[in-house]
């Protein structure tokens, strides 16, 4: 069955963006990536990184790991304001929206059904795995069905701005193992984690 993977850059404080929700690695953004993490992005997670930067990058690599990428209506209006209507072209894209009545771009599938119900469909079709890249409000809407993060951790703190799940996520603790990483020359690190599932208990316990 395929996975859920939450991708997503983080600060070492804990978010993914600033208080305005921006991009933090856009133009006045407030972090600019070294070139060691462009290069791990392009070795390992080309299909990734947005229609624009491949071409600029001249990447063709089609990627290993995702075929279909889900987005939240904030996270895709931060492109969508920078003129870019379908940053993942390469891609299934499927934003998840109730106020979007028309796609802007015929390759953003429009999603107004629960985020979990269309997820747990998703991961029963055949293909690669789904890659989540945000924003927090549907993390944290798909918090118990996110199977793996990859962590892209930036060596930066910002002081305030908006968490992994959200501001409004319920409180669930759960642990998580640490399957690889990867730590770069320039102090980002490359933190996956998949999720512990429960093992079932035996009748003596």
């Amino acid at each position: 069955m395929r996975t859920l993977v939450y991708c997503v850059a983080l600060t070492l404080d804990g978010f993914i963006a600033g208080p305005d929700g921006s991009d933090p690695t856009g133009p006045g953004g407030f972090w600019s990536p070294e070139q060691d993490y462009l290069q791990h992005l392009i070795e390992e997670y080309p299909e990734t990184l947005p229609g624009p930067a491949r071409a600029a990058l001249g990447v063709t690599a089609e990627g290993t790991r995702f075929d279909t990428v889900l987005e939240g209506r904030r996270s895709y209006e931060v492109g969508l304001a920078a003129g870019v209507a379908n940053a993942y072209p390469h891609l299934r894209h499927l934003v998840f929206s109730r106020t979007l009545t028309e796609s802007p771009d015929p390759g953003v599938e429009l999603v107004a059904d629960d985020p979990v119900a269309t997820v747990r469909e998703l991961k029963q079709l055949d293909g690669k795995d789904i890659w989540l890249v945000g924003g927090a409000e549907l993390a944290g809407a798909l918090y118990g069905e996110i199977d793996r993060l990859v962590v892209k951790l930036s060596p930066l703190t910002i002081g305030s701005g908006i968490p992994l799940f959200g501001r409004s996520a319920a409180f669930a603790p759960d642990l998580w193992t640490l399957s690889d990483h990867t730590v770069l020359r320039s102090g980002a690190a490359f933190l996956t984690y998949d999720r512990r599932r429960n093992a079932p208990q035996s009748a003596g316990d």
